[in-house]
């Protein structure tokens, strides 16, 4: 039986956004913070109660589906076919330090390629939903891309990477360097739904990310696309839609059309000199 896209979209936007709306009261209050990981990110009971209300709206319409949750892991359910990735608070340490960039992001896969995707920002009050085939919808209505117009200091780009990417990780120091060299702005919002959102609207240009998690990948990704903007692996090769739910990261270059081109090119710049920069780094 087929699934109701349009169901499964309202169900999404309607649960981001009451888990924005916690997010945003909760901010205004305490809120306890423990660490998460080695690698120095951040978990507070906000993302938690966020995730268990999220969870909750979607189980009572899909009781069969399977959830991938930022925090809760894999809740494997009857039907496979159908898997919910869930980033409750996107951005946490944003969140932690009083930083109001943050988002909460919700996508829907069959048969790992997302079909549905919900990005909710609290503290602008914007919705930003897609699904495949369908176009996207902003704040406003539909989100179409604007004719790519060249800035005489280059383009604005936002750039992410994984938790699992340490400071020495010679391919994101060299991939950093010539992007900050070849743009306007390199923006590091560490919030990649947000930069989504953004490349979605207009405010941004390109989008790379370097092996960036899979939960906030998709949602934004597919609002994105549908708004019109490409994306590429690395090496220039179309993107591969499928995904798996439970794997750990993926890399891309996304952007304008008109543009993308040109970010693939600085890519490219970027492996070239990235065996200098070991060599200038090394110990």
């Amino acid at each position: 039986m087929r699934l109701d896209t349009g169901h499964a979209r309202q169900v999404a936007v309607e649960a981001a956004e009451a888990a924005g709306h916690l997010l945003l009261e909760g901010r205004r209050k305490h809120f306890d913070i423990q660490a998460k990981g080695t690698a120095g990110d951040l978990v507070t009971d906000l993302d938690r109660r966020s995730e268990d209300l999220i969870i909750s709206r979607i189980r009572r319409d899909f009781p069969g589906h399977r959830i991938v949750a930022e925090e809760s892991g894999v809740l494997d359910a009857a039907d496979d076919r159908w898997t919910w990735l869930v980033d409750p608070l996107d951005g946490t340490n944003n969140f932690a330090v009083k930083l109001p960039i943050y988002v909460v992001g919700i996508c829907l896969c069959e048969d790992g390629v997302p079909i549905v995707g919900v990005v909710y920002d609290p503290e602008n009050g914007e919705t930003w939903s897609a699904v495949r085939g369908e176009g996207a919808l902003g704040p406003t209505g539909t989100a179409r891309r604007a004719p790519y117009v060249p800035a005489r200091h280059g383009p604005n780009i936002a750039w992410t990477q994984g938790h699992t990417v340490h400071k020495d990780d010679g391919t994101a120091r060299a991939l950093k360097m010539i992007l900050m060299q070849g743009s306007r702005r390199l923006y590091q919002l560490w919030a990649p739904l947000m930069s989504w959102a953004m490349l979605a609207r207009g405010d941004i240009d390109g989008f790379i990310g370097y092996r960036a998690g899979i939960v906030d990948l998709p949602a934004g990704m597919l609002i994105a696309q549908e708004a019109g903007m490409a994306v590429r692996n690395l090496d220039g090769t179309p993107y591969d839609e499928w995904l798996d739910p439970t794997s750990a990261e993926r890399s891309f270059v996304a952007g304008h059309p008109e543009l993308i081109d040109d970010l693939l090119t600085q890519v490219k710049t970027a492996h070239a000199v990235q065996g200098r920069l070991e060599e200038l780094f090394s110990p």
